[in-house]
């Protein structure tokens, strides 16, 4: 190590590594006598060589991960295609910046290069920040932005409603890491719910196509049954750099999540970082915590929320009553009494009955009077004459009714009727010998196909009881055999027939 440090410590002689002194040689330096240094003199070395080395140096790359802390410093890294570099700008250094560095930007950064050893890491203080160019990593993002934003994958009206209360929740997220914790760890606070993990990469190679088949495994899944689909997706992740993010950034993960049928939350990175996924899914949120927040509502308040509409339902319920109880009050004073509603039809019925009996006696004068006229022209002369002209009127009658009609309406019926009786009978004949002759045609057809004719050609049929025999062995069994021919039936008796 001595050709890496060029100043001497006090001391120490050139040629001489820290912790080495003027007695010892090169010889007793090497093997079991190599000398011992502490970690803060290789620390120290670093540092010194790295600033006395490089000195003020221009640096040129991507913004990558960008972070001001509370103290106001800022601290971002620049990287390429193979390496990053951590960057820092003091707090007092970031107001005479010409641009404030941000995530993707291409930029040409002034400083000097130092080391922090209480971490064996070294970054560039950066003093000076200038443009080189648009990122090549927010190009390619903002060029697949605007084509599937075209395509209309980003449209308000397509993305659908969360639900109110989901049963089941189904997360796209590391099982390995806080972002599951903090989601279980939420909706235990807020309103417990069934949850299914679906563990991926959230970030490398792997992360975009475990991210793509995890949600459409979710939507793939039958509703209630075995494993029940989810309600609700979320997909979530930490926050972290920018190619740390990529993932979600890919084209097959938010076609995927805009192909869902199941409300999708993105919850990717923190609230400042943005990706593909958050466009395209139905409901942005800041942190996976916040998305915990989106899918369930507070079990508490809702409980206190109901209550407090329960109590307000009694509450207007009750005014209410009491409204309408002093509106019939109201309207009841405003009402006569009720013996002064009754007192003029009571006089009326005191009059009424004090005029009836007059009443009674003229309508009885009055029918005897209309009486007296009726029965004046009711004479035994009279009644004879009107007896006598009735009967005339009634024998002109009956000598008009004659039973020749009837008769002859009767046998023109009786004829009708003969006749369909006729064409009924041969249409009857006609269909008898139809039948007959499909049933005799039916019945060669049977015989045609029964055993029987089978039996006339030397054939027999062999049974035991109502079992049909087909085999010897059968035969031998059987305790009694019944063979039919064509010209009757033979009964054997089976150990006989064997014997013989």
């Amino acid at each position: 190590m001595s050709d890496l440090f060029e100043d001497p410590t006090p001391g120490q002689t050139a040629g001489q590594t820290p912790g080495q002194t003027s007695g010892q040689t090169a010889g007793e330096s090497s093997g079991q006598n190599a000398p011992e240094f502490s970690v803060s003199e290789i620390s120290g070395e670093v540092k010194r060589t790295l600033e006395s080395t490089f000195g003020r140096i221009r640096v040129r790359g991507e913004v990558g991960r960008v972070f001001k802390a509370r103290s106001g410093h800022l601290y971002y890294d620049i990287k390429d295609d193979r390496s990053v570099l951590a960057c820092t700008t003091w707090k007092g250094q970031i107001s005479s910046l010409s641009v404030v560095p941000e995530e993707g930007l291409e930029v040409v950064v002034t400083g000097r290069l130092t080391a922090f050893g209480a971490q064996s890491k070294y970054n560039m203080n950066v003093d000076e920040v200038a443009v080189a160019g648009q990122g090549a990593l927010m190009a390619l993002l903002e060029k697949r932005k605007k084509q599937l934003e075209s395509e209309g994958l980003f449209a308000p009206e397509r993305k659908k409603p969360l639900p109110y209360l989901p049963h089941i929740i189904g997360v796209v997220t590391s099982p390995s890491g806080a972002v599951i914790r903090d989601i279980l760890h939420r909706l235990r606070e807020r309103f417990p719910r069934k949850v299914l993990v679906w563990p991926v990469a959230v970030q490398g190679a792997n992360c975009a196509p475990e991210v793509a088949r995890a949600i459409e495994g979710f939507n793939r899944m039958t509703p209630g049954g075995a494993l029940p689909r989810p309600d609700l997706i979320i997909v979530a992740r930490g926050g972290g750099a920018i190619e740390d993010l990529w993932g979600f950034n890919e084209e097959v993960v938010a076609r995927a999540a805009a192909a869902s049928d199941i409300p999708l939350i993105s919850a990717v990175g923190h609230e400042t970082d943005t990706t593909l996924i958050d466009y395209v899914s139905d409901r942005r949120a800041p942190t996976p915590t916040a998305a915990a927040e989106l899918a369930v509502p507070v079990r508490l308040e809702l409980m206190a929320w109901v209550e407090d509409q329960g109590a307000r339902l009694l509450r207007g319920t009750g005014q209410a009553v009491q409204q309408r109880r002093q509106r019939l009050n109201d309207l009841s004073r405003a009402m006569p009494r009720p013996d002064s509603l009754l007192e003029t039809p009571r006089q009326r019925l005191d009059q009424a009955g004090y005029n009836l009996p007059r009443a009674l006696m003229s309508a009885v004068h009055q029918r005897q009077v209309g009486l007296g006229k009726a029965s004046a022209g009711l004479r035994p002369a009279t009644l004879r004459s009107l007896v006598q002209r009735r009967r005339g009127q009634f024998e002109t009658a009956i000598a008009k009714l004659s039973p020749y009609p009837i008769a002859r309406e009767i046998a023109r019926q009786k004829t009708d009727l003969e006749k369909l009786n006729a064409r009924m009978v041969a249409a009857q004949a006609v269909r008898i010998a139809r039948q007959s002759q499909q049933l005799e045609a039916s019945g060669r057809q049977l015989d045609i196909l029964s055993y029987k004719a089978t039996l006339s050609r030397g054939y027999a049929v062999v049974r035991s009881g109502a079992e049909v025999l087909t085999t010897r062995a059968q035969a031998a069994a059987a305790p009694a055999l019944s063979i039919e021919f064509s010209d009757g039936v033979l009964d054997l008796d089976a150990k006989e027939a064997a014997q013989k």
